[in-house]
């Protein structure tokens, strides 16, 4: 069986090539995406490919499953961490993934289907709509107190919306307004159809369904959840599930002192934003999270309490996931109370 170790950059891939029956190690370089498909559909036997987690590289992963091969994704960060010498080259890259691919030292991911992935998309694009809507929101509400028209979320209504056209405003300034009040009602509609979309996507997956019957829980938080998550059972505790999401604090602790830091922030920034969108709205809905966000909101501040209730609802989550319970089931059972708030907070 060859086991080949790929360094890839978005130009070029560099592959060290190990040999299992002759123990020799070869080297070669692909440049175009053309030579890369040419190249591991040529390979006789099947082979193991060892590639670092990154951007731009599904068409590569793409080539290899389609020639018939082998494909793991590796934690980048491990791999560079298992590094002892201080040169590295592309050579260098590929020959170290090599070596933990024959050790079984390669740290494995897990990797989300093409049809997943696919479905990323739409709630990132989803996501990014959301985002350009609030820019425009928030210039033209700029437009509006500048000239002394204050509305606040009331801008938005017919009455407002009428008042902020009707300012009377120097050519430049107007013009601006009309383009942007043009761009905005383009993104209503395209977020309008996309919600359509993401509420179709969920409604395929019983599991989405289910998760969706949480308060605060709607359809992109859920969907994305499931997406993120995939297969539940990897997980054996929730607290791992808070540390795969990064809500769990940096901690240094030695010598019996433990000193911990603001949340990790590793795992899914897309997620992470979710949750804690949708644990503000959890906390106006279910009673023992609104105790919690209150208590903790006067304890710390509110920005720590949103923090905290977001990585226990996602506790929540998990369980609903991993037991297959709607929110009254979980209720009932008791799994998925409060852990020590410490570390949230």
């Amino acid at each position: 069986m060859l086991i080949i170790g790929c360094d890839f950059h978005p130009g070029f891939q560099q592959l060290a090539m190990f040999d299992k029956q002759t123990g020799e190690i070869s080297y070669r370089r692909l440049r175009t995406p053309e030579e890369a498909g040419a190249f591991f559909g040529s390979l006789e036997e099947k082979a193991l490919v060892g590639l670092e987690s990154c951007g731009f590289s599904q068409w590569f992963e793409r080539q290899v499953e389609e020639a018939g091969h082998e494909l793991w994704i590796g934690d980048a960060a491990q791999i560079r961490a298992s590094v002892v010498r201080q040169q590295k080259t592309d050579v260098r890259d590929a020959e170290h993934i090599v070596h933990l691919l024959v050790e079984n030292r390669f740290p494995r991911l897990w990797v989300p289907s093409a049809a997943e992935r696919d479905v990323r998309q739409l709630l990132v694009h989803r996501h990014q709509r959301v985002r350009m809507r609030t820019q425009v929101k928030n210039q033209l509400h700029a437009i509006a107190l500048n000239q002394g028209l204050r509305k606040q979320r009331q801008l938005w209504s017919e009455a407002g919306r009428e008042q902020l056209e009707k300012l009377a405003l120097p050519p430049y300034t107007a013009r601006r307004r009309d383009e942007l009040l043009r761009q905005l009602d383009q993104l209503d509609e395209q977020i309008a159809a996309l919600d359509q979309v993401v509420r179709a996507e969920a409604g395929k997956r019983p599991e989405v369904v289910r998760l969706m019957t949480h308060p605060g829980v709607g359809p992109q938080t859920a969907l994305a959840f499931v997406l993120t998550m995939g297969e539940v059972a990897r997980f054996a505790r929730a607290k791992q599930v808070s540390s795969y999401l990064g809500l769990i604090p940096r901690e240094h602790s030695s010598g019996g002192k433990q000193r911990l830091g603001h949340i990790s922030k590793q795992g899914s920034p897309f997620l992470r934003f979710l949750l804690v969108e949708a644990a503000q709205s959890a906390a106006r809905w279910d009673p023992e999270l609104k105790r919690a966000y209150v208590r903790l909101g006067m304890r710390r501040s509110r920005a720590q309490a949103k923090v905290a209730i977001a990585r226990r609802l996602a506790t929540r989550l998990y369980w609903m996931l991993r037991q297959g319970w709607t929110y009254a089931q979980l209720s009932s059972s008791g799994a998925g109370k409060p852990e020590s708030s410490r570390g949230a907070e």
